[in-house]
């Protein structure tokens, strides 16, 4: 339950510090006091979007910080799932919104995103407010009320995650369908690219080899001339020795004396090892040379060559690699789309399946709706019999349709508000009073289905007076029995009912606005249901009236 809220300078509140029961906490107050602030410092608490104007004038921010109590198991795992531990079993949720429109959230002193605060407010609050009635308003609603109440949430899951493979597995035949429009121009296109690709050929690193081939075909008779005339210096010729013949007679000079001197013979071994190796030079320029032989159809076809693989980097490249790719990707696609029809079969039988399937589940969700809609109808006439509409008859109408995220059904909730009358959508015929009390009806058929530990009705009373505004008051009061309950109303009926009395009153301090927030006591409690009884005219009469009103109701 929420223990205390600390707020300061929020809007017209500069600072007040709340303490709230564990049962029925109501809050009275005249009309611009501020009691439409407090439930907005909540709403910041739990993480819902505000803005700066938010922030009370002259400040540069608003701090709001709430403590938790008697925390239940689905956000005790929540919590453990965020790595959150709680203070001796108490948690603290703080947010600040700064006048300049940025905001901060804590939990329990640690700074955390305001997502969070909202998956963790969500499991702690649920807030009622005038707006809740349009949802009655809106049939297409009416559906998340009745899974709701009906715990639908695992078949429901389980529905939608078939739901969406088939809804996947249609965008993929719908697509392939769409392509076969432009397929033939398409293979078409693609023929033509391989043809060119294929005939053309291309080797990974083709075009570097060929750049460099050329540039020695460019330079063959140079670089032959180099290599003839280093190859003649060194093998010689008719008229000279060149330097194999040279180090052969060295060689020959030294042979007769290795025997007698060590440093000789070691000499001899070098002389024969370089003239070995010169002779290997000289058979290496000779190859060269050859090699060099000057070919201009070999030329010609290099520079050919070269053209059209810059020809086929220029419509298909940059770079060579990416000719090749576009050759592969082709003939992939090519394969592809030749198979095409025969995936669309495939596909659509396997479409077929899961279309059974998705309905079998549907009609599974369907049936398990009708079920819970019999004894939805029964817990809530009787939540508004005791709300004092014993003639309203409520009727879940259950149409089947086509498959939707929600399964096969449209439901609506349709009334009958006198005897005899045909039960029609709530829309056309419910007052703005029978909204209010016919959704605290399912309220709380609802309660009871989740963990969630404070409830929060803002001026429920709406449209309502008289005895019925009294029903209502019991509601919460037994509704407060189980869980904490936080309630803002105007009117008196409701107010005797609550076990904490809290009065939200705005004062003139110097040139400023202030509101205060407190609790009253028994005779501060008569004083301000006197005044909700008879306006600024506090009389000894309704004074005593409003004794009586508090003391009838503590017996309820």
């Amino acid at each position: 339950m929420l223990e205390e809220i600390f707020i300061e300078n929020l809007a017209v509140i500069e600072k007040a510090s709340v303490h709230f029961g564990p049962e029925l906490n109501v809050f009275t107050g005249e009309t611009g006091a501020g009691k439409s602030i407090l439930i907005n410092g909540i709403n910041a608490l739990l993480g819902q979007r505000v803005t700066k104007d938010i922030v009370r004038t002259g400040a540069k921010k608003a701090s709001i910080t709430g403590c938790f109590t008697d925390l239940g198991a689905e956000c005790l795992k929540k919590l453990d799932e965020l790595g959150i531990e709680t203070e001796d079993g108490k948690l603290y949720i703080s947010r600040e919104i700064n006048s300049d429109g940025g905001s901060t959230a804590r939990v329990n002193s640690r700074p955390v995103n305001v997502s969070v605060i909202r998956e963790i407010g969500e499991l702690l609050v649920n807030i009622h407010g005038q707006h809740d009635n349009q949802i009655l308003m809106q049939p297409e609603r009416h559906i998340d009320i009745l899974d709701s109440y009906a715990d639908s949430e695992p078949l429901l899951k389980a529905y939608q995650e078939q739901f969406h493979k088939l809804q996947e597995l249609s965008r993929v035949i719908s697509r392939k369908r769409k392509e076969q429009v432009g397929k033939q121009v398409r293979m078409a296109q693609l023929e033509e690219i391989i043809a060119d690709l294929t005939e053309l050929d291309p080797k990974p690193d083709e075009d570097i080899a060929l750049n460099e081939e050329l540039e020695i075909s460019k330079n063959a008779v140079f670089l032959s001339e180099a290599a003839f005339a280093a190859k003649e210096l060194l093998s010689g010729d008719d008229d000279f020795d060149g330097a194999e013949g040279l180090l052969l007679t060295a060689a020959k000079k030294l042979e007769t004396s290795t025997d007698i001197m060590p440093d000789i013979a070691q000499l001899y071994d070098r002389i024969s090892s370089a003239r070995i190796e010169v002779s290997d030079i000289v058979g290496e320029l000779s190859a060269v040379v050859d090699k060099l032989g000057a070919d201009p159809q070999r030329f010609e076809w290099l520079n050919s060559r070269s053209r059209e693989l810059d020809k086929a980097k220029m419509k298909y490249g940059p770079e060579l690699s990416d000719v090749i790719e576009t050759l592969e990707r082709s003939q992939r696609e090519f394969e592809e789309l030749g198979n095409s029809e025969e995936s669309i079969a495939e596909l659509e039988t396997e479409q077929k399946e899961l279309l059974k399937s998705v309905s079998l589940k549907a009609a599974e969700l369907s049936e398990y709706r009708k079920k819970a809609a019999d004894r939805f109808v029964a817990q809530v006439t009787g939540e508004l019999e005791f709300l004092n509409m014993p003639m309203v008859r409520i009727v879940v109408n259950i149409e089947q349709g086509k498959l939707t995220l929600k399964g096969m059904d449209s439901v609506e909730f349709l009334i009958s508000a006198n005897l005899g009358e045909e039960p029609r959508p709530i829309a056309r015929i419910a007052s703005g009073g029978e909204l209010s009390r016919i959704m605290l009806a399912l309220k709380s058929v609802i309660a009871d289905k989740d963990s969630i530990g404070t409830l929060i009705f803002d001026e429920i009373d709406t449209g309502v007076s008289g005895r019925a505004a009294q029903k209502i008051g019991m509601k919460l009061k037994s509704i407060a029995r189980c869980r904490q309950v936080l309630c803002v109303t105007h009117l008196s009926q409701m107010a005797v009912m609550a076990d904490e009395h809290l009065l939200i009153e705005k004062n003139i301090v110097g040139d400023r606005t202030v509101t205060d927030i407190r609790s009253l006591d028994m005779e501060q409690r008569k004083q301000e249901i006197a005044r909700i009884i008879g306006g600024d005219t506090v009389t000894e009469l309704t004074l005593k009236n409003a004794e009586e009103l508090i003391r009838e109701a503590q017996n309820c």
